[in-house]
C-alpha cells in the first residue's frame, strides 16, 4: 500500500506544477480546464510537447525516473513556447510552478514542435546538453542496471580482496527502486568535501519496492548490501564502529552528548546506508548453527567457500617473516604478536602448506570454545540468555515473512530489531509483559523475509554474527566479476584477477 501511495504522490505533485501552466494549454488549442485535472493534464501535457509514446506515461509511474521525466517535459514546454536560452531552461525544469506563471504575462505563441524548426544551438549549449543526457543516462543505468563497488576490507579476503573493483548487477534480483528520489548525483550519501551534510533530501520518502529479477537470491550467493546497523552513525566513527557498538560500550547519553568525542550523530535511510559484500549463509526460515567454527544449516554442514580463511597462531624460530614470503603464500591479513609469533589470516590449505616450511614451528586454527570469549558485541547483544562467540553460535532460526513465533523477555533481544527498526513497530516491556503498537503480546508475525550474512575471512569480518539479520529491502544486488585490483599495501595492480567471478 506505501508503494502503491508513492507511485501516485509523485506524479501529483507534477500535476499541481502543470496546473500553474493553464495558459499554455489554452495557448495549443486545449481547454484551460484541462490543466487542472490531476494526471490527466501529464497527459494533455505530453500531447503538447508531441511525446506520444506510451513508454513515455509508464515512466511517468516509475519513482525517480519520473522526476526527470517531469522535468523535461516542462522543458520541452518552454521550448513550445520559443524559450530556448539556458536561464529559461533550467527555470522551466527546476522551477515550472514559478516560471510559466511569469511566463504568462507576456505574449507568447505556441509553435509545434514537430513542424517548428528552432534555432541551431552553440557550441556551449551542444556540450551542456550532451551532458545533461549522459548524466541522465548513468543515473538509469548506476540506479536500475548495473554499479561499481570497491572493497574496503579484508573480510572477504580469499575470494573477494581489499583493493577489488566489483561490478554489481541490480537487475539479477531486481532493481531496487531507491528510498530517496531526490539526492545529489553520483554521490551516496554526505556530499563531497562534507562529513554530514546530507547528499539526499528525505522527502518525498520512497517504500521498498523492487522490481522481478532474472534470478532469486540463494543460498552461499555473495550479496551486495546496505548495512543494516548504519541506520545510525556517529560522524567521528562512521560504520566503522557502530552507533550501537559505541552506546553498549559508553552508554547512550554519553555518546549522544560528547560531541568532542563522537561528533554529531547522524541518521541514514535505508538506500544510503554503507555497502557491504557478504555471502549469504542462511535463508529465511532456516536454522543456524556454528560448531567449532564449523556452519550447520537445518543440522547438515553448510558450504564451506574454498578460500574460506580464518586465524592461526603462527610461531617461527627467526626474527619475523619476510614480506615477500607472506606475498608468496597469498597472506595479506594478520598481527604480529611478537618477533617470533604472529596471528595470520588464512585458509586450510595454505596454512597447511605454509607449517611446511622450515623457519616455521607451529601453526594452529585458533576456534573459541563454546561458553568463552562471551561478548555483548555478539549478536543478539544479550549475555545474559545468549552466551555465543563467532565460533560458537546459535541455533538460531532466520525470521521469514508471514512466520509466527513466541517471543517473550528471554528471547526478545533475538527479533527486537526486526519488529522496531525493520518493520516500524513500537516496543515495549512493562511487568515482563510485552507491548507491540500499545497490545500486550506473545507472539509476532514477521512483515518480510530476512538473510544471514557472514564473510568468508571468518574470523576478521563485522558480519550478522555481530549485528544480526539482513531484511530483504537491503539487498542491492550481486556481484558479477573484478573489473580491476590494486594491492594497497603494496601498490601493485594485480593483473591476475581482473575478470575474477565471485563463487
Amino acid at each position: 500500500m506505501n508503494m502503491l501511495i508513492t507511485i501516485f504522490l509523485l506524479p501529483l505533485i507534477f500535476s499541481i506544477c502543470a496546473a500553474f501552466c493553464y495558459k499554455f494549454y489554452e495557448g495549443a488549442g486545449y481547454k484551460k480546464s484541462d490543466a487542472f485535472i490531476p494526471y490527466y493534464n501529464l497527459y494533455i501535457l505530453s500531447k503538447i510537447i508531441r511525446w506520444n509514446k506510451w513508454w513515455c506515461y509508464v515512466l511517468l509511474l516509475f519513482p525517480y525516473i519520473n522526476t526527470f521525466m517531469a522535468f523535461l517535459m516542462f522543458i520541452e514546454l518552454a521550448k513550445c513556447y520559443n524559450r530556448f536560452s539556458f536561464g529559461e531552461i533550467l527555470a522551466a525544469g527546476f522551477f515550472p510552478y514559478v516560471y510559466f506563471p511569469i511566463l504568462s504575462k507576456k505574449e507568447v505563441i505556441y509553435h509545434d514542435p514537430k513542424t517548428t524548426v528552432r534555432p541551431p544551438k552553440g557550441w556551449v549549449r551542444d556540450w551542456l546538453d550532451a551532458i545533461l543526457w549522459a548524466v541522465f543516462a548513468a543515473l538509469i543505468i548506476r540506479t536500475f542496471l548495473f554499479e561499481m563497488y570497491t572493497i574496503p576490507s579484508s573480510s572477504m579476503e580469499g575470494t573477494l580482496m581489499t583493493g577489488d573493483y566489483l561490478l554489481v548487477s541490480k537487475v539479477g534480483y531486481g532493481p531496487r527502486f531507491p528510498n530517496t528520489p531526490l539526492s545529489f548525483p553520483f554521490v551516496h550519501h554526505t556530499m563531497p568535501w562534507s562529513k554530514t551534510m546530507k547528499s539526499y533530501i528525505e522527502w518525498p520518502k520512497v517504500g521498498y519496492w523492487r522490481l522481478p529479477g532474472f534470478s532469486s537470491i540463494k543460498r552461499n550467493d555473495p550479496i551486495v548490501f546496505n548495512f543494516p546497523a548504519g541506520d545510525t552513525v556517529s560522524e567521528a566513527f562512521q560504520s566503522n564502529v557502530t552507533y550501537y557498538q559505541l552506546v553498549r560500550r559508553y552508554g547512550r547519553e554519553r555518546v549522544n552528548n560528547e560531541r568532542q568525542n563522537f561528533g554529531r550523530i547522524i541518521t541514514r535511510p535505508v538506500d544510503k546506508r554503507e555497502n557491504y559484500v557478504k555471502r549469504l549463509i542462511a535463508m529465511p526460515g532456516d536454522t543456524l548453527q556454528i560448531i567449532d567454527g564449523i556452519v550447520y544449516i537445518n543440522g547438515e554442514m553448510g558450504y564451506q567457500p574454498p578460500k574460506m580463511q580464518s586465524t592461526y597462531y603462527v610461531k617461527i624460530n627467526g626474527n619475523g617473516i619476510n614480506p615477500k614470503v607472506l606475498e608468496r603464500f597469498e597472506i595479506y591479513d594478520g598481527s604480529r604478536i611478537n618477533a617470533s609469533e604472529y596471528y595470520l589470516h588464512m585458509n586450510a590449505t595454505t596454512a597447511e602448506e605454509f607449517g611446511k616450511q622450515p623457519f616455521v614451528l607451529e601453526v594452529k586454527k585458533m576456534i573459541a570454545p563454546a561458553g568463552t570469549e562471551v561478548s555483548q558485541e555478539i549478536f543478539p547483544n544479550d549475555t545474559l540468555h545468549f552466551k555465543w562467540n563467532v565460533d560458537n553460535f546459535g541455533p538460531i532460526v532466520i525470521p521469514k515473512e508471514g512466520v509466527t513465533v513466541n517471543i517473550s523477555p528471554e528471547n526478545i533481544a533475538l527479533y527486537e530489531r526486526c519488529i522496531t527498526a525493520y518493520e516500524h513497530n513500537t516496543l515495549t516491556i512493562n511487568d515482563n509483559k510485552i507491548f507491540i503498537n500499545g497490545i500486550e503480546t506473545n507472539e509476532y508475525t514477521f512483515g518480510m523475509d530476512y538473510y544471514w550474512m557472514m564473510g568468508d575471512n571468518r574470523h576478521n569480518s563485522q558480519d550478522s554474527r555481530f549485528w544480526g539479520y539482513v531484511p530483504v529491502d537491503h539487498i542491492v544486488g550481486k556481484p558479477l566479476f573484478v573489473w580491476f585490483s590494486k594491492d594497497s599495501t603494496y601498490g601493485k595492480i594485480r593483473w591476475n584477477r581482473f575478470f575474477k567471478f565471485p563463487k
